[in-house]
């Protein structure tokens, strides 16, 4: 997905509107109750990242010798082909170590051709040999100066200047140049420096930006700031460029490295749990923005076959990044089969690229989770028992967005089986700790669509000065927005949305090419106002040419 690319004249057509809006006097038209539109094609956005990296199993152990094992085992144990694409080398990969330019020196032992041609000491090695295996390549770094092995050595002596900071320019051009395709930058340097996150981020957004247009190679942008200062209001978009996943939470656990110290630590249920709560922030999460939940612990000690299964499970309905942390040589056979299964990798990667929305809680512990997919009437649905005991979960139809009657299907994703259901929901006994993972068929309920009722024609700037606002009737839930839309520039549009006054979150506009259709795109708005109307407004701080024409809303309330 292209990054920032902006264009001259800001022309946005206005929405069907409840309540006029303040900037605009066009006549609205009264909205309608419809299902969603089958003629809408589903805009292309990038979906959350697959893929392996070192920190979990190995700490600042990494070496290419680990490298090259790990890479070729995401190969030969199938998990490539079922879509994990990125080994990431993480911290411990460099020693801080610059030469009298600036540029990173990294250790020739550590790092050795790997064949004829090649010089000891060049991380191209390393990228060339991914590459080749049909993979892509992951670094990392701090926005401090310090990366976290300096304040907080996990193995051997704290290292110093780790960190990009005063080199982000330098240093983020360098992973381009040889040819890295996703950059992790922590935060424990800016931590220690008291640093301000947005600000931070912001620059080394900026920094990207450049290096992708002098080198033209892309680098996925992973921010690993554990969910201070609260990355899900300003990350998406950040510095007007893309910023692709953020955490949200500390780390599930400390690395566990064999033949260490560390090797009595263990994963748990627990911070697994923790962290899927933490994860959830659906207005965040969207064309393409992803809520990072941490690395899986799924393969690793301490968690038995059911909560491996539980914990792929929670990452998949809630649309996170499924980067594996566990060591891929040491991974028996129900874990691999785990880690591959292709019904619940597809829920994860579902194009709709949205969370898993809370729908009901009918006793404390007992969970019903709703992620509505790209197909009309397609839902995962994941009943949770958080409590030590076997209890029975039911969720309705009308929990899951579809229409009763008639009943609808149902389809245990883990194991493919077909279930029986009533015509007003389904039950399933779900044992203590653990939980079923569903994909439901039905008929999509009715949405409420606001269409424009002004020429497409029609022109209505949207800077900072003005925007363009729809009202509809109280939302005091979730609501799935499905926004029908024409960008016909080259590149993404990114917009501001903001439900109800509240804090806005950047979304992006895929173009949709020069053909004259429509494509749409979901969000996920939360609104609690208490008054007659529930209020979106579009705005965007540069000039960028888009066509609003309709907008649908279904709500999801927690029962």
């Amino acid at each position: 997905m292209s990054r920032g690319n902006h264009v001259g004249i800001c022309e946005i057509a206005t929405l069907a509107v409840v309540v006029l809006a303040v900037w605009t006097e066009p006549t609205f038209a009264q909205s309608s109750s419809q299902p969603h539109p089958v003629d809408l094609k589903q805009t292309a956005i990038a979906l959350p990242p697959m893929g392996w990296s070192s920190w979990n199993s190995f700490s600042n152990t990494i070496n290419s010798d680990v490298t090259v094992q790990q890479t070729q085992t995401l190969v030969s144990s199938g998990m490539k082909k079922s879509g994990y694409s990125y080994v990431n080398i993480d911290e411990g990969w460099w020693m801080g170590k610059r030469d009298p330019q600036g540029n990173i020196i990294v250790d020739p032992k550590q790092w050795p051709a790997l064949q004829p041609g090649e010089h000891d000491g060049d991380m191209v090695n390393i990228v060339r040999y991914i590459h080749r295996a049909g993979l892509k390549a992951g670094i990392y770094t701090d926005a401090g100066e310090d990366g976290c092995s300096f304040y907080g050595p996990d193995l051997g002596p704290p290292v110093p200047h780790t960190g990009s900071e005063h080199h982000y320019d330098q240093d983020f051009l360098q992973f381009a140049e040889w040819g890295f395709d996703y950059v992790k930058v922590d935060w424990c340097g800016g931590n220690h420096e008291k640093l301000d996150p947005a600000t931070q981020y912001a620059e080394i957004a900026h920094s990207i930006s450049r290096a992708e247009k002098i080198t033209g190679h892309q680098l996925y942008y992973s921010i690993c700031n554990w969910g201070s200062g609260k990355p899900w209001i300003w990350a998406p978009g950040i510095g007007g460029v893309h910023a692709d996943i953020w955490r949200t939470s500390g780390d599930i656990v400390a690395p566990i490295v064999a033949n260490t110290p560390n090797a009595t630590r263990r994963a748990s249920i627990t911070g697994v749990l923790s962290n899927f709560d933490e994860g959830i922030h659906n207005q965040a999460q969207h064309t393409g923005f992803y809520n990072d939940l941490d690395m899986m612990m799924v393969g690793m000690p301490g968690l038995s076959e059911s909560q491996n299964r539980v914990h792929m499970s929670l990452w998949a309905i809630s649309g996170a990044p499924l980067i594996v942390g566990a060591d891929l040589t040491k991974l028996d056979s129900p874990t691999k089969a785990i880690l591959t299964n292709e019904r619940v990798i597809a829920v994860d990667q579902d194009p709709l690229g949205i969370q898993a929305i809370k729908v009901g809680e009918p006793q404390p512990g007992l969970q019903i989770w709703v992620k509505p997919l790209t197909a009309p009437g397609d839902h995962a649905v994941l009943l949770l028992n958080r409590t030590s005991a076997e209890a029975t979960i039911e969720v309705s139809w009308k929990q899951t967005g579809l229409s009763t009657p008639p009943s609808a299907s149902v389809q245990d994703i883990w194991t493919g089986k077909k279930l029986k259901s009533s015509p007003s929901g389904y039950a399933a006994l779900v044992p203590a700790g653990d939980a079923t993972f569903l994909i439901v068929h039905g008929t999509e309920a009715p949405l409420t669509t606001y269409p424009s009722s002004a020429s497409t024609t029609q022109q209505v700037p949207v800077d900072n000065d003005h925007a363009v606002s729809f009202s509809a009737a109280p939302i005091h839930g979730i609501a799935v927005v499905r926004i029908s839309y024409k960008n016909r520039n080259d590149n993404s549009v990114i917009a501001e949305i903001r439900a109800d006054g509240k804090a806005p979150t950047k979304v992006v506009f895929p173009t949709t090419g020069s053909e004259d259709y429509s494509g749409s795109i979901v969000i996920e708005m939360q609104s609690n106002q208490e008054g007659p109307s529930s209020t979106l407004s579009f705005s965007a701080a540069d000039a960028v040419g888009l066509n609003v024409q309709s907008i649908s809303v279904q709500e999801f309330r927690e029962h």
